[in-house]
């Protein structure tokens, strides 16, 4: 199943690279300034959001959905969702 995993980092000057590393971590892959895709076996948008959570300010919002992939358009992505 692939997620989109969408958030608001609200903490101006904060430093968010835990998060990005534990997103790479699960081989998530950019596709927008703060939207993140991956492809993810045995899971649900439950336990990733609570994944991405340990990494994240108490103020800041997270949102995944989990796509088909017959429910999506996309243009001009930093990575492709159709190769994860």
């Amino acid at each position: 199943m692939r997620y989109v995993i969408s958030y608001d980092l609200r903490k101006p000057g904060q430093d968010y690279q835990s998060l990005f590393n534990a997103l790479e971590t699960i081989g998530a892959k950019r596709v927008l300034k703060s939207q993140w895709c991956v492809r993810y076996n045995n899971t649900t948008a439950r336990k990733l959001c609570d994944y991405c959570r340990g990494f994240m300010d108490s103020n800041d919002r997270i949102l995944v959905v989990a796509i088909d992939g017959t429910g999506w358009a996309a243009n001009s992505l930093i990575n492709k969702i159709s190769d994860m």
